[in-house]
């Protein structure tokens, strides 16, 4: 059976310019949004909110679903599917840490993270800046729909977006 890794994953546009982080992940330094796993009995966007705070030290609110993607690893196979949500920057406190293996936040722009394509975690990470800046978003009613997401990966891949290097 095929290994399928679920996040959720925040886009943060303030004043014109994207919260990104930069960390290490397998072994490379990489840029992405803020994000991570959903953990147990916590709604999907409790975790965006949850993880940007962790990953970027910066208080956001959930807003609006941009899409579901799903990008398969050509080396590994391994599938990775991401939730991303739109939410909107509150504040951020430096008096807290990163999260492990977390080396910085950055403001970026969209031309900023182009020109960085070569540092980008994966495709999806500049798929979904894309579309978002775009205007696509997705029904909410999809996610509620498919709660517990553990339970109903299947069907949360039938509705991904596929992104291709």
């Amino acid at each position: 059976m095929q290994s399928t890794d679920l996040a959720v994953s925040a886009i943060v546009e303030h004043e014109g310019r994207f919260l990104i982080v930069e960390e290490y992940a397998s072994g490379r330094r990489v840029l992405t949004q803020p994000g991570g796993h959903i953990e147990t009995g916590e709604s999907p966007e409790a975790a965006v909110v949850r993880e940007t705070l962790e990953e970027t030290k910066c208080d956001v609110t959930c807003k609006e679903l941009v899409g579901v993607y799903l990008w398969v690893d050509p080396t590994s196979l391994r599938r990775y599917v991401r939730i991303i949500f739109v939410a909107d920057y509150l504040s951020c406190d430096d008096t807290l840490k990163f999260d492990d293996g977390v080396i910085a936040r950055h403001w970026m722009t969209l031309a900023e993270i182009e020109s960085k394509r070569f540092m980008l975690r994966s495709p999806a990470v500049l798929r979904c800046m894309r579309d978002y800046v775009s205007g696509t978003r997705q029904s909410g009613t999809v996610l509620a729909e498919l709660m517990p997401l553990q339970k109903h990966v299947d069907r949360v891949l039938a509705s991904a977006r596929i992104v291709q290097m």
